[in-house]
Order: C-alpha cells, then structure tokens, then sequence
C-alpha cells in the first residue's frame, strides 16, 4: 500500500479537523457544505499513516464518519465504551457521538477514513452495520482497500463529476462491507474461523473436489455443519461456492488458450463434457462454445 504526502498540509481552506498527527497521508475534500437536502455527499477522506503519538478526542464531530483499519493496532472509545482496533476493523461516528482514538506507539495505525453527509446518511451507515457509534469487522481484512484507493483517487482528481462519483463509490463501499462482515462476538469466533479456514481449503482445492461430501470430509467437519456455515457467513452453498470457483476457472482457460472445452471440463473434475456445458451455462448464461467465440470476435 503506497501514499504519498498529504497534497493538503499547506492548503489554508483544507479542513481543520484534519490530524497533524500523521507520519504521511493522501487526503482530499470536496464540498465542507453540501445542499443539505441531497441524499448523499462525501465531504473528505483519505488514507493517514498515524504517528506512534497519534490521539483524537472529540465530543462531536459536524459530519457522519466512518473509519478502517488497514495496519497497527489502537483502541477507540465511542460514547463509554472502548473496542480495540486491529486490520480489519472499522468504527463509525458523527455528530453528538463523543470519541476518542488512539494508536499503539510499537504498532501504528494506518486507516482509512471517510466523512460524509446527506439524508440518507444514517441510513446508509445502518444498512452495512455501521450506524454511528458502532464497530464491525470484515473479512479478509484487506477486501475494503481497492475501493478506498479508488474513492481517494476521484476525490484527488477535484473534477466536476467528482461528487457524484465518489457518492456512487461510498454506496459500493457500504455494500461491500455488509457481504464481508464478520463476527464481532467471541461466541461466534470459533464458528467463523472454521468457516473461513473451510472456504479457503475449498479456494486452493478447487479443481480436485467435487462432492459436499468430499469437502466435508477433508475440512473435518460433517456435511450438516459445513452448510450451516455457509448458510451463516455466506450467500450461497458449499457446493454452489465449489461450482463457482471451478467455473471461473474453466472461463479463464477458455478465454485464454486454445484448450478443447473437453480438456477444460477433465482440469475442472467432470468425466463428462456435456455435464460441465450444462454447468458452465447456468452459470454464465451461454455455453463453453459460444463463450470462446464471443472472445474470438473480441467482445470480452
């Protein structure tokens, strides 16, 4: 993960409640006072390396906020109550949500923060898990990283169509961390961590699965629980998970080489070619064939 220095630190009109407390960062603002019937506004954000001094204490904040820890390790405390911070871990706030935040001098924090505004701004927060004063978690840790870069370099290009497009990506984000939360409590902690460790078995063995029983069997778990899981942490089921990662695999050869589509279906585990056509095309929504030629004429 890249930054450079903030482009802001000289800038006289940048927000004041922008941290000096910072070793680097990449920050912008947009608009500090939006029509306030617009639905939603993206005031500022950025990603800041914290010093290892680096606090915040605040009583109130003028906008709704939200913020994910990308590296280090601290604490926040919103209202009476203290969570620790680690990768992975996002908290939100706003207005009359006294906070204070705080880094581990030996372990940083490097975060990512967005400030936003509009009517429809508490509602946003709430349909990912964040209403203001409140603390998630997604897995993996990383997953939210692509889309804040995307959103800091829109805001930093400060073109006409920036507002609206960095809005858009504020709904994407909110979106993205609700299919990628995970638990909070230690009741659920062990539940989870079979969970992810069974996804990822299934990731790296992909191609040579391909029974629920199978997966089951080599995740140490029986064939009940293991969908249970799924059911739990995920939108679909194992063996649907399992299909759609040998799928896009079969999509990435054929796209890519000239294997024969029986070849593909024998690398993706089915004995017979015409069961992994009808697989691939339920899937994709047309066949293996008309797949390949579509990238042949260059349309995908």
């Amino acid at each position: 993960m890249k930054t450079r220095p903030d482009a802001t630190a000289n800038d006289p009109s940048a927000p004041k409640f922008f941290s000096a407390d910072v070793a680097t960062a990449r920050r912008f603002y947009l608009d500090l006072n939006p029509p306030k019937r617009r639905p939603l506004s993206v005031v500022c954000g950025g990603l800041e390396h914290c010093t290892p001094d680096y606090e915040i204490h605040r009583e109130t904040f003028p906008f709704y906020s939200f913020e994910y820890v990308a590296r280090g390790h601290g604490e926040v405390k919103l209202k009476d109550r203290t969570y620790p911070l680690q990768p992975g871990r996002l908290f939100s706030y706003g207005p009359d949500i006294p906070h204070h935040i705080s880094g581990e001098t030996t372990d940083p924090l490097v975060k990512y923060f967005v400030d936003i505004t509009g009517t429809n701004a508490t509602k946003l927060l709430s349909s990912c898990g964040l209403s203001p004063g409140s603390v998630s978690e997604v897995f993996p840790v990383n997953v939210l990283q692509p889309l804040f870069d995307e959103l800091i370099q829109v805001g930093l290009q400060m073109q006409r169509e920036s507002p609206a497009l960095c809005a858009s990506l504020l709904e994407c984000l909110a979106l993205r961390i609700d299919g990628a939360r995970a638990p909070l409590t230690s009741a659920e902690t062990l539940a989870f961590t079979t969970f992810q460790q069974c996804r990822q078995y299934i990731e790296q063995h992909s191609l040579r699965l391909r029974t629920l029983e199978q997966m089951a069997s080599e995740c140490h778990v029986n064939n009940a629980y293991l969908c249970r899981l799924f059911r739990r942490y995920d939108s679909q089921s194992p063996y649907q998970f399992l299909l759609r990662l040998k799928m896009n695999h079969a999509a990435a050869r054929l796209q890519q080489s000239d294997a024969l589509v029986k070849q593909v279906a024998a690398e993706c585990g089915f004995a017979d070619p015409f069961h992994f056509s009808r697989v691939f095309t339920s899937v994709f929504g047309l066949s293996p064939a008309s797949f390949r030629g579509m990238r042949q004429a260059g349309k995908i």
